[in-house]
């Protein structure tokens, strides 16, 4: 048994990013949920087409997506591509369903987003699981 830890912490992937979230409430039930990316390797960034994506718990019934439907998404490319701005979060439009019962809400829901390394080259996808408490008033 103890042979087998070493051997599964090799095959997890690397972890590039710490990954936060949080809701902003607006006017009139509408708000936002703020993705904070913070790069622990420096030479990683967030593309930023194609750009992240928030896609809401479906079982869920407090929050309602409200992001415009994504742009022509293309591969990534390390050397020829635009970045986001990491010292500010991505904010994803969201509404406060109809009918959302008042009081405290842990909203789940997954990150999807490309990054790429200058240095070495490459890029991938990666997807975050987010858990965003969320004050119904």
């Amino acid at each position: 048994m103890l042979l087998a830890l070493p051997v599964l912490l090799l095959l997890a992937p690397p972890r590039h990013f710490d990954v936060t979230a949080e809701y902003q409430a607006g006017a009139k039930r509408q708000g936002g949920v703020a993705v904070t990316f913070k790069a622990i390797d420096p030479d990683v960034v967030v593309n930023e087409t194609p750009g992240p994506r928030l896609a809401l718990d479906p079982a869920q019934t407090i929050l309602v997506d409200k992001q415009p439907p994504p742009k022509g998404a293309h591969a990534p490319d390390p050397g020829d591509g635009k970045y986001l701005d990491l010292s500010l979060p991505v904010v994803f439009p969201v509404a406060i369903a109809p009918g959302a019962t008042s009081g405290a809400h842990d909203v789940k829901g997954k990150v999807t987003y490309f990054y790429c390394s200058k240095r070495e080259g490459w890029c991938r996808k990666g997807t975050t699981e987010i858990e965003v408490p969320v004050p119904v008033p």
